[in-house]
This record gives C-alpha cells, sequence and structure tokens, in this order.
C-alpha cells in the first residue's frame, strides 16, 4: 500500500492522531481499483475513511473536475459533511471544492455545477437522478473517479435504493472506471450489501472492509418502583423520571417511534419541566424552516433535549449528546443501535441509551433488542425486486437527457442489482407505458412521452416534457396533507407551522383544539389546503394525527418468543413482570418458540380470541381484517378486531370452536385479493405509483397541485384502469405495494403456515394474564354494524380476573 502524502501524514501527526486499520484499508482497496464497502461502528471515522482516498488522489495528483460524489440519505447530512470535510481540506492546505447539490441549492448553482463542478459534490439521491437528466451530463460526469453511498443501509430496501441504483448504473456507463463505496455502521449482511453494490450484482467485485469494534454501549432499561404497566405506548407513564435523566445530563435526544408520539411525549415533558430547561421537536411534519431552527440551536448547545423521530436517526454530529432516550420499544435491534450511537459520537467511548417501554409486552421486546445488540446480532435487510414505478420514472430522466437505444439502455438496466432480474419482455412494457400511458390511455396526448425515432431508439415526445419530468421526479410521495397556518384567513401570510394528513384535518371544526409542534391549536377555519388556527388552552378536544407505526422486526420476536419460554431468565426481569409470566404458565400456557397460542373465552356476553402471532402489527392488523371476514362466514358473527405487534384479539357473539379452520393458509392470496380490491389500501397504493410513474404530476410550471387533487386524478385512472385494462403495469405494481409494504403478507404467510402445523388451542373460562394488555386496547377498531357496540372494559376488574381469582383451575388444551 502506498503512504500517505506528506501533507495529510502530517495533519494527522499534527492533530496527534494516527489513522484507523480500516482507513488505511479504505486507502488501499482504493489504490487498487476496487469497489468498497465499508462496516464500522457509529463514530469510527467512516466519513473520513470514505474520503480519505479521494484527499489523498487529490493531494498527489491535483487536476480540475469533478473527482467524487457523495450520495447522503438526507439533505441535512450533506450539508453536516460540507461542514465537516471543508476543515480537515483546510488544515493540510488542499485546493479542492466542496459543494453539495440538493433541493436547497440554488438554480443558479445548479446551473453553474454543470459546466464548473466542484471536485466533491454532495448530493442526494433525487438530486443525482435529476443532474443525470441534463445534456451536459455525459461530459461533466466522464472523469468522474468514485462515488460514496453514506448510511447504505437507509436505502437498498426502498423505492430511493431502486432510484440510487438505476443512478449508480448509468453513472457506471457515463464513467466506466468509477468506482462505488457504501459506508455503514449498521448492516447485518454485509455480502448482501456488496451485492446491492456491485454492478451486475457481482460480491465479489467489492472489497469488504471491517472496523474494529467500539465500545459496547451501555442500555439501561427503566423500570420505576419495580412496575411496568401493563398497557400503554411511548413510555408516557415514566415522563417525570425522564424529565429527571434529561435534568442530570448535557443533551439527549429522545427518540420516539412517530410524528404523533413526538408531540404527545413533548407535552407529558413540558409538564414535569420543574426547571423550564429549554426543549425542542423535530420530526418530518414540521415546516423546513422550524427544523432548520432547531437543528441550529441543538448543534449550538442551546437545548437541553430534543424529541424526535427517524429523522435524527442516521449520522449528523450533534453535538454533546451523552443521552439517548428511546421511549417506546425500539422495534428493531438495527435502529436501537444506530439511534445509541447518537450519543457520545465517539468509538472509544460507550453510547449512553435509556429504553422506556411502555407496556409489559415492550418491556419483553427491549430486553430483546438490548440482548441482541449485546451478541451483535443485527437485523437482516428485506431486499426485493425494484420497482417498475421508479423504473419508469428513470427511463423518462434518460431520454430527457437525450436519445436512447433500447437495448443498451436494458443491459445497462439490468446491471442494477434490483433489476437483475428483469426481463426484456417486461422491461418493453415500462417502454411503452412511458411512450403512451398504456392501451387503456394511448388515446390521450398527454401520455404520450416517448416516441420510436427509429427501430429501436427512443426519444423524448417534445422537448417541454424535460421541465415537466424535473418538476416530479422522486420517489418519495407525501401523504396528502394541509398546512397549519396561523391566523384565521382573513389575511394571507400567516406564520406556517407544518402539515397533517388531510384524514385528520378532515375530523377538525372551528372550536376543535388539538396539539403540534408542541403547541395546544385552536381551529379558527380553513381554506382551500390550509387550517387557520390560534394558540388554545388546556387539553386538546382532538387526539393527535397518528403517523406512521414500525414494526417490530422478526428477529426480535423470535428473541421475545424465546424469553418467554425461558423461566431461566425471568430472574431478570421486574417482580410485576415475572409473577405475570409465572401466572399465564400456571392458568394457560405461555407461546412456545415454534407454535402459536390461541386462546378462547368468555367475558360479558362476549367471546374473544387471542392469537399470539408475534408477526408485527401490519401482518396482524391484516390477519384481524381476514378473521373477521372468516369468523362472519362462519356465523360467530364477530363484533371487532385489535391488534399490536404481538397478539391480535377479536371478540364475537358465537364461540369460535375451531381456530384452525379460521387460519387456513391455503385461501390467503384470494381472500387478500379480494380484501384489498374492496379496501381503500390500492387505491393509495396505485397513488404513489402513478404519481412515481408519471400518470399523475404533482407540480406544473407555476402550479403545484393539492393532495387533494393528485388523488382525484389518480382515483379516475385507477378507475380506468380497473375496468378496461386490468393488467396495467401500474396497477400490478400498487398489488405489489399493497400485498407486500401494507399488510407484510412475507410475515402472515409465515404465521399461516406456522399455525397449520402447530397451533395450540387452549380453551378458557376466564381471560388470561397475558391477554390482558391487548384487552385494555379494545374500542379503537371494529367491524360491522355493531361498531357503537364495542367493549368497554375496566381495567381493574379485568386485571382481578386474570391475576387473582383463588383456586382456578387451569385452561383446556384442545389442540
Amino acid at each position: 500500500m502506498m503512504p500517505l502524502p506528506p501533507a495529510i501524514a502530517d495533519w494527522f501527526a499534527r492533530k496527534g492522531w494516527a489513522p484507523r486499520r480500516h482507513q488505511l484499508d479504505m486507502l488501499a482497496a482504493a489504490q487498487a481499483g476496487r469497489h468498497t464497502l465499508l462496516s464500522a461502528p457509529t463514530g469510527a471515522g467512516k466519513t473520513l475513511a470514505g474520503f480519505l482516498p479521494v484527499l489523498a488522489d487529490l493531494a498527489q495528483s491535483p487536476r480540475d473536475g469533478l473527482h467524487t460524489i457523495y450520495v447522503s440519505p438526507l439533505k441535512a447530512l450533506a450539508t453536516d459533511v460540507q461542514r465537516n470535510l471543508l476543515l480537515p481540506i483546510a488544515e493540510i492546505g488542499l485546493d479542492i471544492d466542496v459543494e453539495t447539490r440538493t433541493g436547497d441549492t440554488s438554480s443558479d448553482a445548479k446551473k453553474r455545477q454543470r459546466t464548473a463542478p466542484p471536485h466533491i459534490l454532495l448530493t442526494t439521491p433525487e438530486s443525482l437522478s435529476l443532474l443525470l437528466s441534463y445534456p451536459e451530463a455525459p461530459r461533466m460526469l466522464a472523469g468522474l473517479q468514485s462515488v460514496i453511498i453514506d448510511e447504505i443501509h437507509a436505502f437498498g430496501t426502498t423505492k430511493r435504493g431502486d432510484q440510487l441504483s438505476l443512478a449508480l448504473a448509468r453513472l457506471q456507463s457515463l464513467a466506466p472506471g468509477v468506482r462505488r463505496v457504501g459506508l455503514s455502521a449498521t448492516i447485518a449482511d454485509p455480502e448482501s450489501w456488496a451485492a446491492w453494490l456491485a454492478p451486475h450484482g457481482e460480491a465479489a467485485d467489492v472489497t469488504i472492509v471491517t472496523g474494529d469494534p467500539g465500545a459496547d454501549p451501555d442500555i439501561e432499561i427503566m423500570v420505576i418502583d419495580d412496575r411496568i404497566p401493563w398497557a400503554g405506548h411511548a413510555g408516557r407513564w415514566a415522563a417525570r423520571a425522564v424529565m429527571r435523566r434529561i435534568e442530570a445530563a448535557r443533551l439527549a435526544i429522545v427518540f420516539v417511534n412517530t410524528r404523533a408520539i413526538a408531540e404527545l411525549v413533548l407535552r407529558d415533558l413540558w409538564a414535569e419541566n420543574d426547571h423550564s430547561l429549554p426543549i425542542g421537536i423535530h420530526h418530518g411534519s414540521l415546516a423546513p424552516e422550524a427544523r432548520r431552527k432547531v437543528e441550529a440551536a441543538m448543534a449550538s448547545g442551546r437545548l437541553r433535549a430534543i424529541v424526535a423521530t427517524s429523522s435524527l436517526d442516521l449520522g449528523i454530529d450533534w453535538g454533546d449528546v451523552d443521552l439517548v432516550i428511546q421511549m417506546g420499544a425500539p422495534k428493531g435491534a438495527s435502529r436501537l443501535l444506530q439511534r445509541t450511537g447518537r450519543a457520545n459520537h465517539r468509538m472509544d467511548e460507550a453510547s449512553r441509551a435509556l429504553i422506556v417501554p411502555g407496556n409489559r409486552f415492550e418491556y419483553l421486546e427491549a430486553m430483546a433488542a438490548r440482548d441482541a445488540v449485546a451478541a451483535g446480532e443485527l437485523d437482516p435487510d428485506g431486499f426485493r425486486p425494484g420497482g417498475l414505478d421508479v423504473l419508469a420514472q428513470h427511463v423518462l430522466g434518460v431520454a430527457v437527457a437525450g436519445p436512447f437505444m433500447a437495448e443498451a439502455l436494458y443491459a445497462e438496466v439490468a446491471s442494477a442489482a434490483p433489476y437483475a432480474g428483469l426481463t426484456r419482455a417486461v422491461f418493453d412494457q415500462v417502454i411503452d407505458l412511458v411512450a403512451t400511458g398504456g392501451y387503456a390511455l394511448r388515446a390521450y396526448d398527454r401520455y404520450a412521452r416517448l416516441v420510436e425515432a427509429a427501430p429501436g431508439q427512443w426519444r423524448l415526445a417534445h422537448p417541454r416534457l424535460g421541465a415537466q419530468y424535473r418538476l416530479n421526479a422522486g420517489t418519495i410521495v407525501e401523504a396528502v396533507t394541509m398546512n397549519i397556518v396561523f391566523g384565521n384567513g382573513s389575511s394571507p401570510g400567516g406564520r406556517r407551522l407544518g402539515q397533517v394528513e388531510e384524514w385528520f384535518a378532515g375530523q377538525l371544526r372551528v372550536g376543535d383544539s388539538f396539539q403540534f409542534a408542541g403547541l395546544v391549536l385552536e381551529v379558527t377555519g380553513s381554506n382551500g389546503a390550509d387550517i387557520h388556527v390560534k394558540l388554545g388552552r388546556g387539553t386538546p378536544k382532538v387526539p393527535v394525527y397518528a403517523g406512521g407505526r414500525m414494526p417490530m422486526t422478526t428477529n426480535l420476536a423470535v428473541r421475545v418468543r424465546q424469553l418467554l419460554h425461558d423461566p431461566g431468565r425471568w430472574h431478570d426481569m421486574p417482580p410485576d413482570v415475572r409473577e405475570w409470566l409465572e401466572l399465564q404458565q400456571l392458568r394457560s400456557r405461555l407461546p412456545g418458540p415454534d407454535d402459536v397460542l390461541v386462546e378462547t373465552f368468555p367475558r360479558d356476553g362476549r367471546w374473544f380470541m387471542v392469537i399470539y402471532g408475534f408477526a408485527g402489527r401490519p401482518a396482524l392488523q391484516t390477519l384481524g381484517m381476514l378473521l373477521t371476514q372468516r369468523m362472519e362466514a362462519a356465523g360467530a358473527a364477530p363484533l371487532g378486531f385489535v391488534a399490536s405487534d404481538y397478539v391480535v384479539a377479536a371478540w364475537s357473539l358465537n364461540e369460535v370452536t375451531d381456530p384452525l379452520a379460521l387460519l387456513r393458509p391455503d385461501v390467503l392470496e384470494d381472500e387478500l385479493s379480494a380484501w384489498l380490491a374492496a379496501s381503500p389500501f390500492l387505491r393509495r397504493a396505485f397513488r404513489e405509483v402513478a404519481i412515481i410513474g408519471g400518470l399523475v404530476e404533482r407540480t406544473q410550471p407555476g402550479v403545484h397541485k393539492s393532495g387533494r387533487a393528485m388523488s382525484v386524478s389518480s382515483d379516475l385512472i385507477y378507475d380506468v384502469l380497473r375496468r378496461h385494462e386490468p393488467a396495467h403495469l401500474l396497477l400490478g405494481a400498487a398489488w405489489t405495494d399493497a400485498r407486500y409494504k401494507l399488510t407484510d403478507l412475507e410475515r402472515l404467510a409465515a404465521l399461516l403456515e406456522e399455525a397449520s402445523r402447530a397451533m395450540v388451542h387452549v380453551r378458557l373460562p376466564f381471560v388470561s394474564p397475558l391477554a390482558v394488555p391487548v384487552l385494555l386496547t379494545i374500542g379503537r377498531e371494529s367491524v360491522g354494524e355493531d361498531a357503537n357496540a364495542a367493549l368497554l372494559i375496566e381495567a381493574e376488574a379485568l386485571i382481578a380476573e386474570a391475576m387473582n381469582i383463588p383456586g382456578q383451575v387451569p385452561g383446556t388444551a384442545v389442540r
């Protein structure tokens, strides 16, 4: 290996540092011309390891032109890297230009970059794809030496990853010698990621560099007075104790799993903030200027805590954070490790994290996550075939840059790992979709975007389509939202606080109050896409908007089941959790690691069926919908169901005597298809693929469509295609998204297969201890005409029945 250039070696010496082994390994791989994947713990200097070969090359061989593109999942991360990269460049004395190119970059700067690019360009997948759509791209990128993908784990299994993979394939065609470099701290299977990173999916072409392990994280689970609540979520019961931990820390990040919970937790903490410490909030629904204000306050040390969602998960160095608090279960070992790494962002110092479980099942999940991190067991990533809607957008972007030959573009696309299995026939269907909109839409000129200029050669149908493409490109489709604006609507220009989902806004009436951005707001009126508000008082009347839920990973589910089945671990648990499991074992049985426990019991004139599936909330939510359909057909007269990550419970007027018949896996596909067709899920999924695939435009010159307008447009196209072209390419893409992303079909199918092999049915005369947490949540979801008769179960009575009945005999195992 060649030594470090003297200027860089001197810089390390002046700092009193020495390059780490993995940083030198990255340099050696670059000098050998190898694609490289670095897996190293948080704080190990991954960013410097990625850029060290770039700095060394430019120090030894200074030259003009674009040398390296750095791709980040966040605009803020690109800006942070620029700041942290410019300092060593200046200290070393290198003449290297570093610039960002994101949605926040001015149009003048972007135009200049296309003709006079910097040495290093920091960007995002969206901005990279847009850059590739310009005719100047081949000349600008011809001398490109490397592309660095930071936080690569944030891309590979998403549509943004599909977009990035296609962009990498395009870069490789324009600059055949370009090296690909991936960086991450939380990948479970480096070989799989190497295949995703490599051209043509050839993992052997990628050198995998592994960093030395850092200090083990210090992860604590909060328990107060040896007790954990029966039910609840997000750890809100412990707000006072959490506030005391914040007081003792220099700077804490309080992570939650949804935007809605972020607002509730901030409110809870303020209520316990006896010393009026400055606490902020950060999530994706806040206006960009509000997020930047909070980020600046955090980086400058003006905050003591910030409540955040996944918007702060990734590797930005946010100042002197010394404590991470996870409110509620983390849902995955990789996510817990990523978030824990935000504290003491240095390799040789232990990061401190505190998990605050919301209930007893979440306590078990917290234990499982801590065990997994200690064992170095991260969550595997579910790679999937690339989306055809993303491919359609990419094909149009290639045409915007200039004419292309279909055969050459097919070969290029197939070199991207997500599209390695793409057949030429399906690729030609994508070309036809971009050219005509498909059979049912080809009569409409607006969908004619490509023309075949010569056999196999395609070009843009009209130059104006280039501008339209650039206004609408991207794979992130926001939920239909409405703006929250201070004022009464009579005068324009009120301060915009952010956005809420349209379905939530539809519940609000003048005079209603709700919580947003840490404030209680009262609705004063609405106008188009704006909800006008003023500051309210007291407790909000309307619950905060919901936000997404993250399901528990399969790995954690396995570990939770092992904890339930291992009495030797129960002594590590609080006394009330240990008693809960012991009484469940005495009065019913515990779910095994390789079976599916189903309990049935009567209560208050209804019959309950509780299935311990541990398959994550999306899968169990879908199972609940299918169960009620099957129960209706079987004459059980279902009244409703409720699902969590661990359990689905359904209740009915009549007893279910044969649960196994309701869990048949053989008709799952047909029933799920019928249910999806009748549900709003498929329309929601189609709206997304129609926007990404270009059938629905988000923006036209001078006009930005509202979410409502886009929904109307996509619904009209959906109805036309369902009626006249049910085999349309994007309808198929919508089915795929709905079945796997919204319903988690794979985990549901695995659960039903397991039930068919090893279901255990226990018929009880009373509610079991393990069923109490899920029954305490009843009332949130119901089906059928009896929705208004949802059960109201008084918590103390329910717990007493499950835990304190003297002389109770165990239930009867039916199967």
